[in-house]
């Protein structure tokens, strides 16, 4: 949250957390951003979030509220506006080296911790047509998917 609310004031945009912990407060969340001049949502990753994506992806289409999600695999696929996030196919394929190297001798309390290297973006053009945005050329060019 400290990067979200750092950029947003620096484009002087208002940032609201708002925590959901039970289905039943998603609708509510995401109907209030409906209402809101310019509302939207970041879906953070969180293990309730991608136990509820169908009624995230599903409450953010039936109220137009455009929603940037977490995982680039799942929700532009359910219909999710846009999707940022590590690509976890390659951080599995370099989990598999440390455990390589652990089988080979290695102690895991010596291997260094690694972020991810690879990001994805993937931009549903679909509901942004259906939100009533358009997508710029500049950031469908550094798409790695674009679903039509």
């Amino acid at each position: 949250m400290p990067s979200i609310q750092a950029a947003a004031s620096s484009l002087a945009v208002q940032v609201n957390e708002t925590p959901v912990h039970s289905k039943d407060e998603i609708e509510g969340v995401i109907a209030a951003q409906a209402r809101e001049p310019g509302g939207s949502l970041i879906v953070m990753p969180d293990p309730f979030n991608g136990t509820n994506q169908h009624q995230i992806v599903l409450l953010a289409s039936r109220y137009g509220v455009p929603a940037i999600y977490f995982t680039p695999t799942k929700y532009p696929e359910l219909g999710g506006l846009i999707a940022y996030g590590s690509d976890f196919a390659e951080q599995f394929r370099q989990a598999a080296g440390y455990v390589d190297r652990i089988l080979k001798g290695a102690k895991p309390a010596d291997l260094p911790v690694q972020a991810p290297t690879k990001f994805d973006l993937v931009i549903n053009l679909k509901t942004a047509k259906a939100l009533g945005l358009v997508v710029s050329p500049a950031l469908l060019a550094s798409a790695a998917t674009v679903i039509e």
